[in-house]
């Protein structure tokens, strides 16, 4: 049988952590390195590989209970290899270091299992509800897969280059930065977005950094059930913060 679909053939890695054209993560499974990855974002796996439910703590509960910043994950493990995706988005692979990485949670497709997140407070100065109140933060030493709607634009932030991104399109950022969300410049109210330009509220990135904005101001459907309409929900982007550094791989 021949056809050109051939040429997007599974390409056999030594890395754990590889992409698989954009929009697939292949992660090498072997020994006690597990992985953990958003619940139903495995799309094929080889070998004897198994899945089940990623113990969270209580605090992890209570916090996304209270917060709504959920991060439903699984675990997988074996020896093999597994296949992840969601929603065709673009994968991009991030080595974090001891200090972290803050992102949304709706952007988490896998880490490596011996990281460490929690979710962070990030609330607007303004006090505004659902601006991006609560942000996940990732910290340890390791690898974390994220996704983005589309070909993402990374900003680098240092002491004298800050930057400003709008809140709904942000994805992730080095957590080390500060961060304050820009208030309505006109005589408009704060609570309403700028006059007719479309535009609600900036976060300004100060410190020494990286910020992913993504070409969208879209979340992907969150949650969905078969037989229900795929819903697509405006972004809530984060508000203050502090927190890491990481780099691209």
């Amino acid at each position: 049988m021949l056809s050109p679909i051939f040429n997007n053939a599974a390409q056999p890695t030594e890395e754990r952590f590889a992409l698989q054209g954009v929009h697939t993560l292949r992660v090498n499974l072997a020994g006690d390195q597990d992985v953990v990855a958003r619940a139903g974002s495995m799309v094929a796996f080889e070998g004897m590989v198994e899945f089940d439910g990623e113990y969270q703590s209580h605090h992890q509960r209570h916090s996304q209970m209270m917060t709504g910043e959920v991060l439903p994950l699984m675990r997988c493990f074996g020896q093999g290899v597994v296949y992840l995706a969601n929603l065709a988005q673009h994968v991009h692979v991030l080595d974090v270091d001891h200090e972290g990485l803050t992102v949304d949670s709706g952007y988490v497709l896998a880490m490596d299992a011996h990281l460490h997140w929690d979710v962070v407070s990030v609330e607007s100065q303004h006090g505004i509800p659902g601006v991006g109140a609560y942000n996940t933060l990732i910290t340890g030493q390791g690898r974390v897969a994220i996704t983005t709607s589309g070909s993402p634009l990374v900003l680098r932030v240092t002491p004298q280059q800050l930057c400003s991104v709008d809140a709904d399109a942000v994805v992730a950022w080095s957590s080390s930065l500060r961060v304050q969300m820009q208030a309505q410049t006109s005589s408009k109210s704060i609570w309403r977005r700028r006059g007719t330009t479309g535009e609600g509220w900036e976060l300004n990135f100060m410190g020494d950094g990286h910020v992913v904005v993504q070409p969208s101001e879209l979340l992907p459907p969150q949650q969905t059930s078969f037989g229900q309409r795929l819903q697509f929900q405006q972004g809530q982007g984060p508000g203050l913060g502090q927190g890491g550094a990481w780099g691209p791989r």
